[in-house]
């Protein structure tokens, strides 16, 4: 079975997660049919994308895929980690992508989210960051992500809190674009893309690439970002990483350490 659905109206293309059994956690082999997908639309001059789950879902996605992490003694967020190269596709794909969000989006699902042009959620919609429910260390690019999306008490708030916050909140930080009930979303989503689609593809195209590099346009000197570097070395060499990946197999709450 197909870990995503593809489906092409007019000039939109729509991917839908479709691993409800493990509720769309983003592991190499999801991400890959997503960026697959992403490279046919691309092929297709589609000029507008939907990411969604299908609809009804509890968990739009429950974020990366953890049984897939490394144990201690390597970075679990590389660069050519799948998460990654996920976020890349999206931000580089020349027509903007719209996520139609139902349910819970957690962890490296709310990063993929927001590394979407625009968001439309019901009012249901929750949005966690958990690496640290995990002691997972975030890197650079996935802050950079959710700093460009979100206010700085706020991201501090939700990384230190790993607590969800709802979609109504959500709206009124800016977060997302609109709230649609369940039963308008879709069609509301595709109001949209259509708005797109009659204006010029080169225009937003090369639009959305100029947004890309202005938000991350964030000067770092290479020993500033060795020193971040360290700093998350030696979170994912820690007791506490290990624990966390531990507990997480085991279903259990983590007792960290701090070591």
């Amino acid at each position: 079975m197909s870990l995503v659905l593809t489906e092409k109206r007019d000039t939109t293309g729509i991917i839908t997660l479709n691993n409800i059994a493990k509720r769309n956690a983003l592991s190499e082999a999801l991400i890959s049919e997503i960026t697959a997908a992403l490279n046919g639309f691309r092929a297709l001059n589609i000029r507008a994308v939907v990411l969604r789950a299908p609809p009804g879902v509890k968990v739009w996605s429950a974020g990366h895929d953890i049984s897939e992490l490394p144990d201690r003694g390597r970075d679990p967020l590389g660069f050519n980690d799948p998460l990654r190269i996920l976020i890349r596709a999206i931000q580089e794909f020349p027509a903007p992508v719209i996520a139609l969000i139902e349910g819970g989006v957690w962890g490296g699902g709310c990063e993929v989210a927001m590394a979407c042009d625009m968001l439309v959620a019901t009012p249901e919609a929750t949005f966690a960051i958990t690496p640290a429910k995990l002691g997972i260390p975030y890197n650079l690019g996935g802050v950079l992500t959710l700093l460009n999306m979100i206010p700085l008490p706020v991201a501090k708030e939700m990384l230190f809190t790993a607590q969800p916050i709802p979609a109504e909140q959500a709206l009124n930080l800016g977060i997302i674009n609109y709230i649609q009930p369940a039963a308008q979303i879709e069609a509301f989503v595709l109001a949209m893309t259509a708005r797109i689609s009659a204006n010029s593809p080169l225009s937003i195209a090369v639009m959305k690439e100029e947004l890309r590099l202005l938000s991350s346009a964030h000067a770092i000197s290479p020993e500033l970002f060795e020193r971040m570097q360290g700093a998350r070395r030696i979170v994912y060499d820690s007791d506490d990483y290990q624990e966390g990946l531990d507990a997480f197999r085991a279903k259990r709450q983590p007792q960290f350490s701090g070591k």
